[in-house]
């Protein structure tokens, strides 16, 4: 639950604000068809990225690299031809304003109209090129909630997607919320936030493009460019928290400007419209920042709990004699699991785990699964959890093939003892090298 959830805001929430200052922008400057074309460019990279998403899980066609390398470029020149074109558009804006007074648009022949086109152009290329690059893995992680053999209607698999949803709820609400807090901030100043932002995810997007040049060994390799690329791979999550800081900018501000109403109103309606439209704000406002606190938490403290360390419980004694371990059912015979360990004469420790199913059933398996390897199981409450991938096992299925259970192991119960062949661990004992 909680690895899918980090995994969603780290990949979806900077591109909601994105979007959110992109279709600030486009609806800030009053200008007819924009909105459209922003529309047709934001709808055209959610279509693309699913139909990726499809392919990369049902083909080996994407190369993930490979497929970066092609789109960055053309999210990079949009970007900068975004951030060009919204500042030279406002002063011709402002010139036109001067020239035509009645408020009447440029004749189709003017410079103007023209920049006008390629600003629409570039706000639609950019938001498709970002939605295509960023949500394509982020419509992928369900495809990893089920493992072989493993169904749907399992406690995992509702928590996977509980965390899963989260996740995009949090950053849908967050660009939301920026988005209709906008109108709360002067258009210079909307400018400057989203100029900030775009030129931060273009430095990510370009050392995303530098690591694989290096990786692919497609430019030579120097100390300075070594530390760059170590640097940026080391904390690609400062591009994220810079783009938040950025952001944070506009609805501090919008709530600050809504407390103090200025201008004359001709009537109490006008007056009691301009303090429900300040309301709003505020309520949008702390919408934000309220999202921002939660996604800040899960990618620190949440993340750094998710991805704790779990040590293993100790090996328990059993006795080893003519070639078998015997353990003795009194020891073992609580439900918990309990561990145990052979030296193999080649000197590797094998691994294997006891619990008991029920009065009559024991599961007895290898402290490995074919999936995840020998990183071993340990119980969190009343759950047996694979350490490797979280996966709660169901007890029941514990001795059984399939999915992320324990390796069957063969064993025999006789006599007060559950017994287990030294033969059978040191067959096993290559998964354990």
């Amino acid at each position: 639950m909680l690895k899918y959830l980090i995994l969603v805001i780290e990949n979806a929430l900077g591109t909601a604000i994105l979007v959110a200052l992109i279709l600030a922008l486009v609806y800030a400057g009053g200008v007819r068809g924009r909105q459209k074309w922003a529309a047709a460019g934001g709808l055209a990279g959610l279509a693309a990225a699913a139909v990726l998403a499809f392919i990369t899980h049902k083909t080996l066609l994407v190369g993930r690299e490979f497929f970066n390398f092609g789109v960055l470029p053309l999210a990079i020149l949009s970007g900068l031809a975004l951030l060009v074109l919204t500042w030279t558009s406002a002063r011709a804006s402002r010139r036109t304003a001067v020239r035509n007074p009645d408020g009447s648009p440029p004749p189709e022949g003017e410079p103007a109209a023209a920049g006008e086109r390629a600003l629409c152009a570039a706000a639609a290329l950019f938001l498709c090129t970002l939605l295509l690059y960023c949500l394509s893995a982020v419509f992928l992680y369900p495809t990893q909630f089920l493992l072989a053999g493993e169904s749907a209607l399992s406690t995992d698999f509702l928590f996977k997607s509980i965390g899963y949803l989260a996740g995009l709820l949090l950053a849908v609400l967050a660009g939301l919320a920026l988005f209709k807090a906008h109108i709360g901030v002067p258009a210079r100043l909307l400018r400057i936030l989203s100029a900030i932002a775009l030129l931060v995810n273009i430095i990510g997007q370009l050392s995303t493009i530098l690591q694989f040049l290096v990786a692919r060994r497609l430019i030579p390799m120097t100390k300075a460019l070594f530390e760059i690329v170590k640097f940026t791979a080391n904390h690609d999550m400062w591009f994220l928290y810079a783009i938040l800081a950025a952001a944070l900018v506009l609805p501090c501000l919008a709530w600050a400007r809504s407390l103090r109403l200025k201008g004359e109103w001709a009537n109490p309606a006008q007056l009691r419209k301009a303090k429900s439209t300040a309301r709003g704000i505020r309520r949008w406002s702390a919408l934000i920042l309220a999202c921002y606190l939660l996604s800040v938490f899960s990618l620190t403290a949440v993340k750094a709990f998710d991805e704790r360390e779990v040590t293993l419980s100790p090996a328990e004694p059993a006795q080893i004699a003519d070639g078998r371990i015997s353990i003795s059912i009194d020891t073992v015979n609580d439900g918990r699991l309990h561990r145990f360990a052979y030296m193999t004469p080649d000197g590797i420790e094998v691994r294997f785990i006891v619990i008991k199913k029920n009065e009559s059933a024991w599961g007895v398996g290898l402290d490995a699964c074919d999936i995840c390897g020998a990183t071993g199981y340990y119980e969190r409450g009343e759950d047996v959890i694979c350490k490797l991938c979280d996966v709660v096992m169901n007890k029941a299925t514990i001795g059984f093939k399939g999915g992320c259970n324990p390796v069957p192991l063969a064993y025999t119960v006789s006599g007060g003892i559950l017994a287990v062949q030294t033969a059978d661990l040191e067959a096993e004992q290559k998964r354990f090298k």
